[in-house]
């Protein structure tokens, strides 16, 4: 496992959407371990416990709307007077099946859930970020592009996909880098909140495990990775040490290129 880089992001003020729990808080830990300023955002009241624990700041929005999305931006410059960097963790399946067991209001939500708050947030920042000519944005996608059981969450990361690449083209030109991790299956302790209701019955619980039979296979090392893993991934392509590095999305997936 990799170890932080004390002071790699000493002066830098970084916001960390989907911050009280999973990745987005195991993003914000390794960034407060390496020096910056950190701004937790979550709709969850959980992340006052994170900001807390980390020496942060906190602030709760729904990212599904955009105005929770303003109000991330502007918690976080009223703060620090700055962004140096978003990064956009929210989203994540919250039915599995088959397409054909979807219905129409499910499909929506999983798109509303997993790409509008990415959407909304890179829109937010973009502002300030060519103002200050500099900024790096870091979204979070996922190799179930590629994957069963979960089409309109494959669809909303997608999306994420061409919201890095096709940002990335614009945001060049001010010295703003936008790129992407696509996390594999992870192991994280049980959810403090939810994404949605519990499986409905014995046969969506084993189109749940249909999703995990799939993904350690479609791995190379033929395991889940860690919490720790997907944030060291994560940081990296926030830093300076990849400064040559955009438009780009990034597997962390034992080899399972999604």
């Amino acid at each position: 496992m990799t170890a932080p880089h004390p002071g790699r992001f000493s002066g830098r003020t970084v916001l960390v959407t989907g911050a009280a729990q999973g990745i987005g808080l195991a993003v914000a830990r390794r960034l407060a371990a390496e020096s910056a300023e950190v701004v937790l955002c979550d709709r969850a009241e959980a992340v006052h416990e994170a900001a807390a624990e980390l020496g942060g700041h906190a602030v709760t929005a729904d990212l599904e709307r955009y105005e929770g999305a303003e109000t991330a931006v502007a918690a976080a410059l009223d703060r620090h007077g700055r962004i140096d960097c978003l990064v956009n963790t929210v989203g994540g399946t919250i039915w599995a099946r088959p397409y054909e067991h979807y219905t129409p209001d499910r499909i929506r939500a999983e798109i509303q859930r997993s790409l509008f708050p990415t959407l909304w947030m890179c829109r937010a920042v973009l502002p300030h970020l060519i103002e200050r000519r500099s900024g790096t944005i870091v979204n979070v996608s996922s190799v179930a592009t590629r994957g069963i059981n979960r089409v309109p969450y494959a669809a909303a990361k997608g999306g994420v996909n061409a919201i890095t690449a096709a940002l990335a083209l614009e945001a060049a030109p001010y010295g703003i880098r936008v790129v992407a991790t696509a996390p594999g299956g992870t192991d994280a302790p049980a959810r403090r909140i939810a994404r949605g209701p519990a499986p409905e019955g014995e046969q969506e619980r084993e189109w749940y495990r249909q999703i995990v039979d799939q993904t350690v296979a479609s791995s190379l090392m033929k395991r889940y990775g860690s919490l720790e893993e997907q944030a060291a991934a994560i940081v990296f392509l926030a830093s300076d040490e990849a400064s040559y590095i955009t438009g780009t999305v990034l597997p962390v997936a034992g080899g399972d290129l999604g």
